[in-house]
């Protein structure tokens, strides 16, 4: 191979995150000089998978070079007498996102040809813990827990036997009315006031009961408190939803990636530019960005790039995050308490078929609301995105469970722990245990009330990606990232090609 030295780079990517890696797919077909980077010693960025072993190893390597992470705080929990696991046999991801039928990335990668490398599952039911009446709960209050399967559909509001049949009408028309087609003539629109609460817009307009406010806020995955929350928020991802189930299948609307979750996509899309001629090279990150003349290149405007491994390039554009690439200015974050917990049981009651002719899930949601959780009606709730073993991700009787919420440090992790706790005290299994955790802050924007960020290059060939969004769905805004670098990167060629569609390479079927 030609000494990297002495190839004129056309783009060089730094950083194998999801970002990256989609627009390494994109530029998979482009005849670009790709050369593919990464600091560390794996593929993934914030979406890595990891064996047990190797998520001590990255803890430890977050906590001693923080500057190099959107994560902090990071530590593996093993409980007392828990059994040593076979770490080989674990498969934990950071990013376990949820990808409903209805994002702008399954089209993608179905045009772009990578999808039959790709496994999908279902993820089936919406959980909500919340009060049962009649009886005295652990913090002395006159209630006990259930976990209630939240109706996701409108089969499942007239075959529940919980809500009333007022509660139902009620109900029936906030589902009608967010399900009404888009006008399409010259009627005025209906003006509604869409700034206030969900909670608030629910009653005002539905008199939808207060009961059935925290389950209509799950179907949102909204991770701000109720009062914050906004109708204008919430409405369209509920929307969202309710359009997305039965589009691959009965009973379900969204899907999660086996193996791995966003990895999984990562790695898709290294593999597709490592077949059209990318190079790719991990631990060898960026350590610096050196403007050229254009004198010095014969006219095109290019930067050198010194790497962590004492090699010096030249490139033309070099794309990245703001912790792939030097001398970028960080910008202000979010930040969320997550943690990655295998628990000794199946958790089978959680996947319950739920339509007929519906397969198994392999993933379930579980919603705590902050009020039954013993906080204040303004915290934010728990959410545990719930794995079972067909994911590939833990051995069979076992499960893994994702924790997510909007506080950070100890008290996030206090939140969530006590969400795991309770969750498995509902088990069928009475001596369900922890068996080991991982558990961190990371740092990203929130969806909550703020419009996607696109890209803003920072100059007209140092492209940054905006930190990663940390909705616990698919960001669709990536996607249109990735299109803008793309356009950036490919210049007057873009409107000759359509983005990422792409033919079936020859023998494509026969590999697959």
């Amino acid at each position: 191979m030609e000494p990297l030295a002495d190839t004129p780079w056309d783009v060089t990517i730094a950083g194998t995150g999801l970002a990256q890696s989609l627009l390494a797919l994109a530029l998979s077909r482009s005849g670009k000089k790709v050369l593919h980077v990464d600091q560390n010693s794996y593929y993934g960025g914030s979406e890595a998978a990891f064996s047990l072993q190797e998520a001590q190893e990255w803890a430890s390597k977050v906590n001693e070079e923080p500057e190099h992470f959107p994560f902090e705080d990071a530590r593996v929990y093993l409980p007392e007498g828990a059994p040593q696991l076979p770490t080989r046999s674990y498969t934990v991801t950071l990013s376990p996102h949820l990808i409903y039928s209805r994002s702008q990335l399954l089209p993608t990668l179905v045009a772009s040809r990578v999808y039959r490398q790709l496994e999908f599952q279902a993820v089936g039911s919406w959980w909500i813990h919340k009060p049962q009446p009649g009886s005295v709960g652990d913090d002395g209050t006159s209630s006990s827990p259930v976990l209630y399967r939240v109706p996701s559909s409108r089969e499942d509001v007239f075959a529940d036997d919980i809500i009333s049949v007022k509660s139902k009408r009620t109900l029936m028309r906030f589902l009608r009315h967010i399900s009404k087609p888009q006008q399409n003539d010259d009627s005025e629109p209906e003006e509604e006031n869409l700034a206030i609460p969900l909670s608030e817009y629910l009653t005002s307009k539905f008199q939808v009961p207060a009961e059935l406010h925290n389950p209509l806020l799950s179907l949102s995955l909204s991770q701000a408190s109720p009062e914050q929350t906004s109708a204008g928020y919430s409405v369209p991802r509920i929307k969202r939803h309710l359009a997305s189930i039965g589009v691959f299948g009965p009973g379900f609307g969204s899907l999660l990636a086996k193996w791995g979750g966003g990895s999984e996509l990562s790695q898709v899309g290294c593999r597709a530019l490592a077949v059209g001629g990318g190079v790719y090279m991990l631990n060898a990150g960026v350590n610096s960005i050196t403007r050229l003349d254009k004198s010095e290149d014969g006219g095109n405007e290019r930067v050198q790039l010194h790497l962590s491994n004492d090699e010096t390039i030249k490139t033309e554009f070099v794309v990245g995050s703001n912790w792939d690439l030097p001398g970028q200015e960080y910008p202000a974050c979010d930040k969320v308490a997550r943690s990655i917990t295998v628990v000794s049981s199946s958790l089978e009651s959680l996947f319950p078929v739920t339509a007929e002719g519906g397969p198994i899930p392999a993933g379930a949601v579980v919603v705590f609301p902050g009020s039954t959780l013993g906080q204040p009606n303004d915290m934010p709730p728990v959410y545990l995105l719930v794995h079972s073993s067909e994911t590939g991700e833990c051995p069979p009787g076992q499960s893994v469970i994702y924790g997510s919420v909007s506080a950070s440090g100890a008290q996030g992790q206090s939140l969530i722990e006590n969400s795991v706790h309770r969750l498995l005290q509902l088990d069928a299994d009475p001596n369900v245990k922890v068996l080991w955790s991982l558990r961190y802050t990371q740092l990203g924007l929130s969806s909550s009330g703020v419009a996607p960020s696109k890209l803003e290059p920072t100059s007209s060939n140092i492209l940054c990606f905006p930190p990663p969004s940390l909705d616990l769905a698919f960001d669709d805004a990536m996607i249109d990232q990735v299109r803008d670098a793309w356009q950036l990167i490919v210049g007057d060629e873009a409107h000759k090609h359509e983005f990422m569609s792409f033919e079936d390479r020859e023998g494509a079927n026969d590999e697959d």
